[in-house]
């Protein structure tokens, strides 16, 4: 390799990585069908947001016309069910079917993070917090089926208390308030409806925790994605109703129901094994998801460091840092500055792309070693001037390109030859855009390639956004304008898809020596016309 590269990143094993280049695979497919910023499977999170709104919004309606009386709890949904189909049958279907799509989403988000190895480091925080949020959430529609009180209802009432009961908590079973007609009363659905709307709330609660060391979360799916997916849940509820099982009756024994698979496809288990064997399952698979992102230790890199002296208060640093490690605080050393950047050894994944925002990280400074505000201490933005003036010196060729990687995307080293630098860097966005205007403007190579994370794919979240954006002049720091954009290639690509990364960059040296032709051509004919 003719460049340098950022320290080596542990490789994943052969099985995640086989995993991931899968993943990547399907997430490709919907990017074709859909476009990288519709692609439901990058925004799993927003999703299930905007489902949980759903079930809130139905179940305000249901519970305006719902009746919390033992005599008319199965009437009142019926009624809603029968009777009011266009309104009222179509909220419960949509209520239904969203609290089964919040499910789907959160098992999908759960899955996708892991394969990615996105649950560790500093971003145990996020992951630990979401094992509450599953307990909650199939709690919530759990409790929500009971309310329909009908024979599913009854099941799963009779089951969940025998299951619980095997805990040494109560003197008397729970179980046996449900063995006779009559042993009910209206209290107890008023205790229902009260936990109906207790869970959600604690849901809700339990997913802001969840976003707390997320730095702008992503909480609203696209418009045109969000009217999709409320499309087809509106369309599976008139195709097939959310319908009710027979009424309840405490004086049988219920012997066959439809289960909600999605919310209830661990009661079989209760009827197979033992009450024990179940609670073992559950808060096993609990325990081993929630020591995870420890095992095995995760071997950190170093966080970013701030220089007070190169420091001048900006606040770039902080605006773009994707998981809020960077905060103002008061300066004290007495220079003409209100702020300076603080960075959180807790919260910093040393992605760098902080070093990319300061307006100090030029190669243009004349210092012998350049010192920025912010720097990895592990990988310095000096070192890196370093490595590419030595590289592009290395030089040679007619098309002489320099490719700035990310050491989550491809294997760029694999695209070095004499006349191709590469550099990888821990997160394409820690390349100041400085920095390709000096390798273009002085004429020390004829293109750049920026080879990052496919787009909406960013392991660091905001990395090809923001580097995107720095570009097209919209973010600080800018891509000065005298930096001709025809020479600057972007190639946001999985891990998976080092083919078309070699098939990119050879289509981009193909136009830099047309350009260089045609430039030569225009020469000749300028100088022709003068002599």
């Amino acid at each position: 390799m003719n460049g340098s590269a950022s320290p080596p990143q542990p490789h994943p094993h052969p099985l995640r990585r086989a995993a991931q280049n899968g993943l990547m695979q399907v997430e490709g497919w919907f990017d074709s069908a859909f476009g990288p910023k519709l692609n439901p499977l990058t925004q799993l999170g927003a999703l299930g947001y905007f489902y949980f709104w759903i079930v809130a919004a139905t179940g305000i309606y249901l519970y305006i016309v719902f009746e919390t009386s033992i005599n008319g709890v199965y009437d009142s949904i019926e009624y809603l069910t029968v009777e009011q189909w266009y309104l009222g049958g179509i909220m419960r279907s949509l209520h239904r079917y969203a609290s089964d799509a919040l499910v789907i989403t959160m098992m999908l988000h759960l899955l996708r993070e892991f394969v990615l190895d996105r649950y560790r480091s500093v971003r145990w925080f996020s992951w630990f917090s979401g094992i509450p949020i599953l307990w909650l959430a199939f709690a919530s529609g759990i409790n929500g089926y009971w309310l329909v009180w009908d024979q599913l209802a009854q099941y799963i009432a009779v089951a969940t208390f025998e299951w619980m009961d095997w805990l040494p908590l109560f003197g008397e079973p729970i179980a046996n308030n449900f063995l006779t007609r009559g042993s009910l009363g209206d209290r107890f659905f008023s205790l229902l409806v009260f936990l109906h709307i207790a869970l959600p709330l604690f849901l809700l609660f339990a997913m802001w925790i969840h976003l707390l060391r997320i730095s702008r979360p992503r909480v609203n799916p696209p418009l045109a994605l969000a009217a999709g997916t409320f499309a087809m849940l509106f369309l599976l509820a008139l195709y097939k109703p959310a319908l009710s099982h027979p009424p309840a009756d405490l004086g049988m024994v219920v012997e066959r129901v439809s289960l909600d698979w999605f919310y209830l496809g661990f009661y079989p288990l209760i009827e197979i094994w033992s009450a024990g064997w179940v609670w073992l399952l559950l808060v096993g698979t609990s325990t081993v998801l929630s020591i995870l992102p420890w095992a095995p230790p995760f071997k950190r890199s170093s966080p970013a460091v701030v220089d007070a002296a190169n420091c001048n208060g900006c606040t770039r640093c902080f605006e773009d840092c994707p998981y809020g490690a960077v905060v103002m605080g008061p300066r004290d050393d007495g220079r003409p500055f209100p702020s300076i950047a603080l960075v959180s050894a807790d919260l910093c994944t040393a992605c760098g792309i902080c070093v990319g925002s300061c307006p100090a990280s030029t190669p243009f400074r004349t210092s012998t070693q350049l010192v920025t505000g912010i720097d990895l201490p592990q990988f310095t933005l000096d070192k890196l001037r370093k490595d590419v003036d030595q590289a592009l010196a290395r030089l040679k060729g007619e098309s002489k390109v320099v490719i700035f990687g990310c050491d989550h995307g491809n294997d760029i080293g694999k695209l070095a030859s004499p006349d191709v630098a590469v550099f990888s860097l821990p997160c394409i966005a820690m390349l100041p855009p400085a920095f390709m205007d000096y390798v273009l403007t002085r004429g020390h190579a004829d293109g750049i390639m920026l080879a990052g994370c496919r787009e909406n794919e960013c392991f660091h979240r905001l990395g090809v956004e923001w580097t995107e954006l720095r570009i097209g002049g919209k973010r600080d720091p800018y891509l000065r304008d005298r930096v001709p954009r025809d020479r600057i290639a972007t190639a946001w690509l999985a891990p998976s898809e080092p083919g078309e990364l070699a098939g990119r960059l050879k289509a981009f040296r193909d136009n830099l020596m047309a350009m260089k032709i045609s430039a030569a051509k225009d020469g000749e004919k300028e100088h022709s016309h003068v002599s």
